[in-house]
């Protein structure tokens, strides 16, 4: 889904093109696991004509790590964690899995940009070959005035763009078919605003609510086609409505300043915060799961809080419950472990397993030294990536990456990186 982005209010539209003039560094990650054949392979070309410089063949499609650094974006290969390629890109860069488990999404500012992994090229469709290619920038792109979210589900990638309130969806598999970019349905909300929307499996599309100066709640829309989507549902009490995260049995939930709010089966439910101000702005989810992770702020008035609490909400039963890890983290510390199992970096270096419906804490698995979160969000901080069993963590200090095995609890390889690694995301192949 979309990627992660602090839990507490962004700067001005004017002082965020600023800051995108800064340049600062990023990583991405994919699974070591192995990994299905994309939805677009029906449509793939004919089989290219490897050459030894850019393609090869290999004996199925790899899967890739990606990450961004001061000055451009690397990938690494997911099973040994070595480099093969990479672009130059000045500016702060953020990544985005593009949903078709080849590309990745960079939001840029103005626009969104979209990167070959290089996890299979068009030959993939025949079964009987497969060939990788070197990363590289297609040279296509969707316009957008401030690049925001991008959320997959059901087969759907959807692009929001804060600066304009326009919402582009379209089916991924269809992502660069024919060396062209999809065709895609828009949507304009009332105001634009920092925020997300999501495209559900009957059509139906969740959007957030507000405008420059503040953000309130969200609208559920009926399946259609562009500006003909009527509204059919709409909560107005979420204050500061943030992020998105997607549970079991197809419940979508978004963080308040105040709680958080639950669109189920047509329904929309507030979960109030226990605190006047309890803040939830990012969330992890998973498909094995009725509960979401959250992070947990009480502190309105902090530059930078550093909370010890995590939220579990239980999208079934409408409830909150809040555990206690015994460390801080930041907003690149949540992830869900294949069984749905909740996963937080700490900042003492440890990534804790816990269990989602009970919030015990059943494994401190110790990944990296023990760090301080930067009071400035853009810099490069230890991040979390979880793809099937395995976990990925960087460590900014040092430039490394671990893999993590979550099934035995230990860390099963480890690579000198490059480059300082800051943001981190992956695709499967």
């Amino acid at each position: 889904m979309s990627s992660i982005t602090p839990s507490f209010d962004l700067p001005s539209r004017t002082t965020r093109r600023r800051l995108r003039a800064v340049a600062a560094v990023g990583l991405s990650a994919v699974l070591l696991s192995a990994c299905a054949a994309p939805g677009n392979q029906a449509g793939a070309a004919p089989e290219p004509s490897p050459s030894a410089a850019s393609t090869k063949e290999a004996p199925a499609p790899a899967p890739r790590l990606v990450y961004t650094h001061d000055g451009g974006v690397a990938v690494l290969d997911a099973t040994t964690l070595g480099p093969v390629g990479g672009v130059e890109l000045e500016g702060f860069n953020r990544l985005n899995p593009a949903g078709d488990g080849r590309h990745v999404l960079i939001s840029t500012g103005d626009a969104f940009r979209v990167l070959d992994s290089g996890a299979w090229s068009e030959g993939h469709g025949d079964h009987s070959h497969h060939y990788v290619s070197d990363p590289a920038l297609t040279g296509l792109s969707f316009d957008a005035d401030e690049a925001g979210h991008v959320v997959t589900h059901a087969g759907r990638t959807v692009l929001f763009s804060d600066g304009s309130g326009k919402v582009e969806s379209f089916a991924s598999a269809d992502l660069t078919k024919g060396g062209e970019l999809p065709a895609t349905d828009q949507y304009t909300t009332p105001e634009p605003h920092h925020g997300v929307a999501v495209e559900l499996e009957d059509g139906k599309m969740l959007v957030t609510l507000g405008n420059e100066e503040s953000r309130k709640g969200i609208a559920i829309l009926s399946a259609g086609k562009g500006q003909d989507r009527r509204e059919i549902a709409r909560n107005e009490d979420c204050p500061g409505v943030h992020g998105e995260a997607m549970a079991g049995g197809e419940a979508v939930t978004v963080g308040c300043t105040d709680g958080m709010l639950i669109y189920k089966d047509g329904v929309i439910t507030k979960v109030p915060s226990p605190d006047a101000y309890g803040r939830m702005g990012n969330q992890a989810g998973s498909e094995k799961s009725p509960v979401i992770l959250g992070d947990y702020k009480v502190d309105k008035g902090a530059k930078l809080e550093r909370p010890t609490r995590i939220s579990l909400v239980n999208t079934d039963s409408a409830s909150l419950r809040l555990v206690d890890i015994g460390t801080s983290y930041s907003f690149r510390s949540l992830g869900r472990g294949p069984a749905g199992e909740a996963l937080v970096l700490g900042t003492d270096g440890g990534l804790r397993v816990i269990n989602p419906l009970t919030g015990a804490v059943e494994k401190n698995i110790p990944v990296v030294a023990a760090w301080e979160e930067s009071e400035t969000w853009q810099d490069p901080r230890p991040t979390l990536f979880v793809q099937g069993s395995t976990a990925f963590v960087t460590e900014p200090a040092t430039r490394t990456i671990r893999a993590v095995n979550l099934s035995s609890g230990k860390v099963a390889g480890s690579a000198q990186l490059e480059h300082v690694p800051n943001e981190l995301t992956g695709v499967t192949g």
